[in-house]
């Protein structure tokens, strides 16, 4: 019997194939040109069979003739719910050659949290979270291509790859412009759906031109192929018959060659009607009867390597097959000889831990769908102890645990929750889900059952808050949840109701919790939460009568003592904040809630009793009351803290929102639009809509104003949806106010007052009095300054009044800014020289700068205003520091210097 060898089948499937390896030819030529060239990505998309594989083997062929380092990996249908299983194969291989210290210091930061999804590292014990983790895998290649340059990548059936992968390479391709490395990306067309295909889209979309879409061969080149592999007195007609028995498949073709060649089949006119029967022995039905030829052993040893799917170990197979491994080398023997397995190639799978693979995919999916359902689900219940027995853990049984029958199995339901919890200690949150809802179909007995629905709420809290919801509440509503499993429980559901929109039912769930516990702990928690949604709720107030009465009266018997009592005390303090109370006493209430200084423990960024909202409006309370100091000092500690945990999503864009926020109010204006662009990124990737994307929008655009950007503040808010409805949370600063001055700033005068009288309505109903927080007041009086001048006064006389209630520099200071703005002459001098009194005591330097600058004009001062433009120009306020140098020129005052891209007029 003559066996085709993959190598004859590849050099065989590279017919009519010169100009894609003409392609691959320059892309693996511009790479090695210049170690300082951007990165490129190719695709190859074609129907199965159509030779990427072979493509994909040229690739690897030509990158190292030219002494590239090569990486490749491969998806599996059957291993789809693996999650990082084709990524792993990819990376895994350099990083284990190296010492466990090198990989560390290669990886940097990176290595504690892409290095579990990798597995080269032990996870933590936290929930890993998945941005992160896909950041982290991004980083990982970064910084080994520098090591390993040339370096290319080879994805093999991307189709069948993982959804963790295909969100890896998705993240992977945006960075190419700044790495090195050429990514070749082979896939099926159609056959994904969903988050995958659009995945595979976005790798195409940066692929741009160089997407190829492989084409079965012609007739001659069928007819060519045909002679050169059976001779060349094959005549036309067989010729003919083979490409159009094939459809000019490639894989077909060379499969169907050499059966003819096994059978000794003359290849001329009159055997050509033995070629259709012979194909179909090689697909489905076909295959299957093949199979069966081989024997009972054969065929058994087929099947179980198809549960296992990849890295086909004999002994593993044996074991699934219940046969010795005498007979399963025998059996192995025969499935290569008859072109269903193969051994994997050394260098392309260095780190295959396997014997044996199939010869191609589709004779995989053959034999494992011609598995009975019964007998197949049986055998994923034995390779799942296989698999276990091996030491590979839960996590890696469980895409055969999810598979077995559901019999009330107790242990199985142990297993399967073991497993979600290495799934989530990865980074891998649908995995955890998949495994999870098994366990609740098995199903899990009733003392059990409660605790699984809250395991499965926890694990899709981060990708599905829908999901998450269903789920607790289905939890509450059972026997099984007591004590502080049942607390967290509500907790997590109000968070997730939030975090959806759904604040008014998060407040009900928590305050009828609350109801029903005795006095205590638990108690007093519930009813800090109440109180902290309530403080972000941007709704009508009348959900809690006297709120803000029954807080005050609870945080005055609060010293602190544990966290929920320093929990009532920044609530206390963001809330007398907000309401524009004594800014001291502010200050003191936020105090008490810190030990020495700092967070107490199990009250940091990271711990899940409390969530990252208490501690931000702890730092807003310091931020809004001239404490900029302890604010920045808590964003900072927020912002390195989600970094070295590797939580890339929501939280590292609120951060760098609240980062940002801080800038701004320092007046450091470039940093704060570095941060808040570097926000508005990360919350892109989470969904807009959401409470942190409002707050990364809102900056930028309060930003963005105060440079004098005014085009690019009104392109953010047209791209990013910055306009009503506005979230039903509080949103710093208020976006109404912030909106209103947008259209001021745009000429949209009429459009502009409306939005500010909406912000001064929605604060009378909140009693958010905080003049700096809620600036509509000082906006508005300045736009109705010429129009309705005693509506102005009024309203300037107000925001005076509240501010010296609150008692800042900065509230003071910019209530004079506005009283000046109404006037002329000496009453506009002396009011604009008190603000600048009172900001220059501030740490707001952008105000500073404004009140020197209007000092200035309204003094006709150049001093002054030379001072308001140095201050200006170290703001990065570009815009204040024209006016002023337009003044200037007005004074006729020697010119200090332009703006860096402006002209003097």
């Amino acid at each position: 019997m003559t066996e085709v060898r993959p190598a004859a089948a590849a050099s065989a499937s590279l017919w009519e194939r010169d100009a894609e390896v003409a392609a691959i030819e320059r892309a693996v030529e511009a790479l090695c040109a210049d170690r300082s060239s951007s990165g490129h990505v190719h695709v190859l998309r074609g129907e199965a069979g159509l030779g990427k594989t072979t493509l994909l083997a040229e690739t690897r062929r030509i990158a190292e003739s030219r002494g590239c380092t090569v990486w490749s990996a491969r998806g599996g249908e059957t291993l789809k719910s693996v999650p990082f299983n084709v990524v792993r194969q990819l990376l895994q291989p350099a990083l284990l050659s190296l010492l466990p210290e090198e990989a560390r210091e290669y990886l940097g930061d990176w290595y504690d949290i892409a290095g579990p999804a990798l597995g080269i590292a032990e996870p933590g014990a936290g929930h890993a979270d998945p941005q992160g983790v896909c950041d982290g895998l991004v980083a990982a290649v970064s910084r080994l291509a520098t090591r390993y340059y040339p370096l290319v990548l080879l994805v093999d059936d991307a189709h069948s790859a993982d959804q963790e992968t295909l969100r890896w390479l998705d993240a992977f391709v945006e960075r190419l412009d700044h790495l090195s490395v050429l990514l070749v990306v082979a896939r099926r067309t159609g056959d994904v759906k969903g988050d995958g295909a659009r995945h595979l889209d976005a790798i195409a979309g940066v692929a741009e031109h160089s997407v190829t879409s492989l084409s079965a061969l012609t007739p001659d080149a069928v007819a060519g192929l045909t002679r050169a592999t059976l001779g060349a007195h094959a005549d036309d007609a067989f010729c003919r018959e083979v490409w159009a028995v094939t459809g000019g498949n490639p894989y077909e073709t060379v499969e169907l060659l050499a059966k003819v060649q096994d059978s000794a089949i003359d290849p001329s006119e009159s055997s050509a009607t033995e070629l259709r029967p012979l194909n179909r022995s090689a697909r489905g039905g076909g295959l299957v009867a093949r199979l069966e030829e081989l024997g009972v052993d054969a065929t058994r040893f087929a099947m179980a390597a198809a549960i296992l799917g990849t890295d086909i170990s004999i002994d593993e197979a044996a074991r699934l097959a219940v046969m010795g491994r005498d007979d399963a080398v025998r059996c192995a023997e025969l499935l290569r000889t008859a072109r269903i397995l193969t051994e994997p190639d050394p260098a392309a799978a260095p780190a295959a831990d396997g014997d044996l693979e199939f010869v191609h995919p589709l004779i995989a999916s053959a034999v494992y769908d011609s598995i009975p359902p019964s007998l197949r689900t049986a055998m994923h219940g034995i390779a799942a102890e296989v698999v276990t027995d091996a030491g590979k853990g839960l996590a890696a049984a469980s895409r055969h645990l999810i598979q077995v029958h559901s019999e009330g199995d107790e242990e199985l339901v142990e297993q399967l929750r073991g497993a979600a919890r290495e799934h989530l200690a990865v980074g891998a949150p649908d995995a955890a889900r998949r495994c999870l809802e098994r366990a609740l179909r098995e199903p899990p007995s009733a003392d059990v059952h409660a605790r699984v629905l809250h395991e499965l709420g926890s694990a899709t809290h981060l990708t599905a808050p829908a999901k998450t919801i269903e789920h607790l509440r289905a939890a509450l509503a059972m026997q099984g949840l007591d004590g502080s499993e049942r607390v967290d429980a509500i907790f997590r559901l109000s968070q997730a109701l939030l975090h959806n929109d759904q604040m008014e039912e998060a407040l009900r769930t928590v305050e009828a919790e609350a109801a029903r516990q005795p006095p205590g702990p638990a108690r007093m928690r519930l009813q800090a939460v109440q109180f902290m949604w309530e403080g972000v709720h941007a709704g009508d107030p009348t959900t809690s009568p006297g709120r803000s009465r029954k807080l005050a009266s609870l945080a005055a018997t609060c010293a602190g003592r544990d966290n929920a009592e320093r929990a009532l005390l920044i609530l206390r303090g963001f809330d007398a904040m907000t309401h524009g109370e004594n800014a001291e006493e502010v200050v003191e209430f936020c105090d008490r809630a810190l030990v020495n200084g700092r967070l107490a423990p199990g009250l940091g960024w990271t711990d899940p009793e409390w969530g990252l909202e208490l501690l931000m409006m702890l730092a807003s309370s310091y931020v809004y009351t001239d404490r900029l100091d302890r604010a920045e000092a808590l964003f900072n500690e927020a912002l390195r803290a989600y970094e070295t945990a590797g939580w890339s999503g929501g939280h590292l864009a609120l951060a760098h929102a609240y980062v940002g926020l801080g800038h701004r109010r320092r007046g450091r204006l470039k940093d704060a639009e570095k941060s808040l662009r570097e926000s508005l990124r990360l919350a892109e990737r989470v969904g807009r809509g959401l409470p942190l994307y409002w707050s990364a929008t809102c900056n930028l655009v309060d930003t963005l104003l105060a440079r004098g950007h005014v085009d690019e503040a009104w392109g953010i808010a047209e791209q990013y949806g910055f306009a009503p409805p506005y979230p039903s949370t509080i949103v710093l600063p208020d976006p109404r106010s912030v909106r209103g001055r947008l259209l001021l700033a745009v000429g949209r005068t009429k459009d502009g007052i409306n939005e500010l009288e909406e912000a001064e309505k929605a604060a009378a109903v909140r009693g958010h009095l905080n003049p700096v927080m809620v600036p509509w007041a000082v906006d508005l009086a300045r736009a109705l300054a010429t129009e309705d001048p005693a509506r102005a006064a009024r309203l300037a006389s107000d925001a005076r009044r509240q501010a010296e209630r609150f008692g800042t520099d900065t509230a003071i200071g910019e209530a004079l800014r506005c009283a000046a703005a109404l006037e002329t002459g000496q009453r506009a001098v002396r009011l604009t020289a008190q603000a600048v009194a009172y900001l220059e005591a501030s740490p707001c330097q952008y105000e500073h700068a404004a009140a020197r600058v209007e000092h200035g004009i309204a003094s006709r001062s150049a001093s002054e205003l030379h001072r308001g433009l140095t201050l200006a120009r170290s703001c990065g306020a570009d815009g204040l520091a024209t006016k002023a140098q337009r003044a200037l020129d007005h004074l006729g005052a020697p010119q200090v210097g332009l703006v860096p891209g402006q002209t003097r007029r």
